[in-house]
């Protein structure tokens, strides 16, 4: 993979993750919060939500942290192509860290947007019609939630460089870069002797 091909998929999922995150820090800001309110044609009350964008910033930040994960793993073919890896073992090692907890942290920023999203979207507008009762609170995203996948979104994004950078790094051992083969078997007894002039 060329230096080129290499900072521009680099620069891609730098613009990817950093737009994530500014979606789940938008999401956080715009949590639906709803207050009880007395319904003015019955006695009963019920729960007044504004707006829902919040659910719609945290599936968006879901869209795109996937979408930049899976281009990553397309360019690098994830751990399947063992002569991408560099070399030496310590690169190798870092690797497979870098690939495990870009992974993880992946996984843990979704599932709070996710669950976010979720739950945000959740109105409890109508239960005190249906449980014949007045309503004391209403049921709401609890704060931080959305904040925890925006940090996820950029561990990961810093893990994910990490784990793109030493999988593209070429091999290094044994004198640098790839080893070209040479067909050392048509140079087998071709060795020139000394003529015998008693002959």
């Amino acid at each position: 993979m060329g230096m080129i091909s290499t900072i521009t998929v680099l620069a891609i999922v730098s613009f990817l993750h950093i737009f994530a995150f500014v979606l789940a820090v938008g999401a956080e800001m715009r949590r639906s919060t709803g207050k009880v309110v007395p319904d003015e044609y019955d006695e009963r009350s019920f729960c007044s939500y504004d707006s829902d964008a919040s659910t719609t910033y945290g599936l968006s930040a879901f869209a795109l942290l996937l979408l930049s994960q899976l281009l990553v793993m397309a360019s690098t073919r994830c751990l399947c192509c063992e002569k991408t890896v560099a070399a030496t073992d310590r690169l190798k090692s870092s690797t497979i860290v870098s690939f495990f907890f870009c992974w993880l942290t992946f996984f843990i920023a979704e599932a709070c947007l996710l669950a976010g999203s979720a739950k945000n979207a959740y109105h409890t507008k109508y239960v005190g019609y249906y449980a014949k009762r007045d309503l004391i609170s209403c049921a709401a995203l609890r704060k931080g939630v959305f904040t925890a996948g925006a940090a996820m979104i950029i561990i990961s994004l810093a893990l994910l460089i990490s784990f793109y950078w030493a999988r593209s790094k070429p091999a290094t051992a044994n004198g640098g870069g790839w080893q070209k083969h040479t067909n050392e078997a048509a140079e087998v007894g071709m060795t020139e002797h000394p003529v015998n002039s008693n002959i």
